[in-house]
């Protein structure tokens, strides 16, 4: 029996966008509790314990996968958490703009699933992947990232039926807003004549910015045992924006 606070002891736990915001949180948290946690980001600094990886290059991701397998004989958790912000007017998104943004947090998602999948399906591991309400609802001046997170939730389901008979969970969260860095750059990007009541959908009843520990505890909880019943479910943490 595992013993009180160490739900993942003796797990390997795969973790991207791990050098800041929700990703770093959610590393501390499966490290704290007893994984072996390999962390992969983008632009992880010199000399850190983080990997380099682009989750949108195939390659990359397949270098990761396999250097953490060889490393440490499997991979039983993938938290996908890599991920970039887009706000404007419609008009104003170039088509590089669109593609980044759908590479980036859609297809790096994908991409990661399907490379951690044989040693998941081995070690009857599980997936959780970061979506956003954004995914769920429209949200004015976001129209690619809405369109790529909600892509994430149903690459989530899908997912989720189809690896169900090899015993793999698969499972997403969708926070509101998070206080990460990723805040202040969607601040700076929103249009100065956006529509107060359009922005106004973006409020949550309940006060103050989501922390990113409480994405990391919502990712734990779906990856660990006490969930060994939940898969293709979208978990919200929005502070009852939704309501």
């Amino acid at each position: 029996m595992t013993a009180a606070g160490q739900r993942f002891a003796g797990k390997v736990a795969l973790v991207t966008g791990a050098a800041s915001g929700i990703g770093a949180a959610t590393a501390s948290l499966f490290a704290a509790e007893g994984a072996t946690v390999v962390g992969l980001d983008i632009g992880s600094p010199l000399g850190s314990e983080i990997v380099r990886c682009d989750v949108t290059d195939p390659s990359s991701v397949a270098d990761a996968v396999g250097s953490a397998v060889e490393t440490h004989g499997g991979i039983d958790v993938v938290a996908s958490v890599a991920g970039i912000a887009q706000f404007g007017h419609v008009e104003d998104i170039t088509i590089e703009e669109w593609r980044r943004v759908i590479d980036v947090n859609l297809t790096g998602t994908f991409v990661v699933n399907k490379a951690a999948l044989p040693t998941l399906i081995e070690r009857k591991g599980c997936i959780v992947n970061v979506a956003s309400v954004s995914g769920l609802e429209g949200t004015a001046y976001a129209v690619a990232y809405a369109a790529s997170k909600g892509g994430v939730v149903l690459l989530t389901k899908s997912l989720a039926v189809e690896l169900a008979g090899a015993g793999i969970r698969v499972n997403c969260v969708c926070p509101g807003t998070v206080d990460t860095p990723l805040v202040g750059h969607v601040a700076n990007r929103i249009p100065a004549d956006a529509d107060p009541r359009l922005m106004a959908r973006l409020g949550m009843p309940l006060s103050g910015l989501i922390a990113p520990q409480h994405v990391a505890e919502a990712i734990a909880y779906l990856a660990s045992d006490a969930a060994a019943m939940i898969t293709g479910t979208a978990l919200v943490l929005d502070g009852g924006m939704q309501s």
